[in-house]
């Protein structure tokens, strides 16, 4: 299997942020790390050993970024203002510098933005923001509102009681509530896969983020699978139902 290792200074971040690539042809895909993860938790954990078929018939080709949740969410020192402001400059790092940059790589013009965890909310985040750069997201056991996951997990509870613009722009329920007609047209063109435990205390973002889509006419596929399943060997099979298929299960 190709095996790539990248390091580059990102002007949106003013910061260097590291990547790694596996593969060599295929539709793009787009991995987010969990919690405060780095670009070599995927690897690390054995989601590209997962993967490794896709990968090596050339189905798909994985570009694990790195993230900044200790400068954006996870920086409990700073304004829930400017989480989300740094947050907002990941994305532009993500749409300006790292999409940009596998497209040097791999000229396929179908992306994915794929994570579980904290990584389903960064890949449904950026997927419901930027439609047109995304053809399929696939979220597992992934948060997607503020108020409703701060409610298990005091840890979560990013922004408080403060709200503004720029926090609904990351908080994705809320986000597509808010979008206009344009923005839900485009939404309506993009594969939406999304999975959670049944006992997953996240499961409630979940079923809001499946009440808004089916509000808002989006089609998608939402799927609650038995237990917890909010741990890596439950995301190995997830992610070969999601990666290459419709959803079904």
């Amino acid at each position: 299997m190709n095996r790539e290792y990248h390091k580059q200074h990102s002007a949106a971040l003013n910061r260097d942020m590291e990547m790694l690539i596996f593969g060599h042809a295929g539709a793009r895909v787009i991995v987010f790390p969990t919690s405060c993860g780095r670009f070599f938790d995927w690897e690390n954990r054995g989601m590209i050993d997962a993967l490794s078929h896709h990968i090596e018939q050339g189905w798909i080709q994985v570009f694990c970024v790195d993230s900044v949740d200790p400068e954006s969410w996870w920086n409990f020192d700073a304004h829930p203002k400017d989480k989300a402001l740094r947050h907002l400059a990941y994305h532009k790092y993500i749409i300006e510098e790292a999409l940009p940059f596998t497209k040097t790589k791999n000229d396929n013009d179908y992306v994915i933005a794929l994570g579980a965890s904290m990584g389903g909310y960064h890949a449904m985040s950026v997927a419901v923001r930027f439609p047109e750069k995304f053809n399929r997201t696939i979220s597992m056991s992934g948060p997607f509102d503020f108020g409703q996951m701060s409610a298990p997990y005091n840890v979560f509870s990013w922004v408080w009681d403060y709200y503004d613009d720029n926090i609904n722009e990351c908080n994705p329920v809320q986000l597509v509530k808010t979008e206009s007609n344009g923005q839900v047209d485009k939404l309506k063109k993009m594969d939406i896969i999304f999975a959670i435990g049944q006992t997953d205390p996240l499961l409630g973002s979940n079923q809001m983020m499946d009440d808004v889509l089916n509000e808002k006419g989006v089609p998608h596929a939402f799927r609650v699978w038995d237990g917890f399943a909010h741990d890596w060997p439950v995301w190995h099979e997830m992610v070969l139902h999601y990666i290459g298929g419709d959803g079904s299960k």
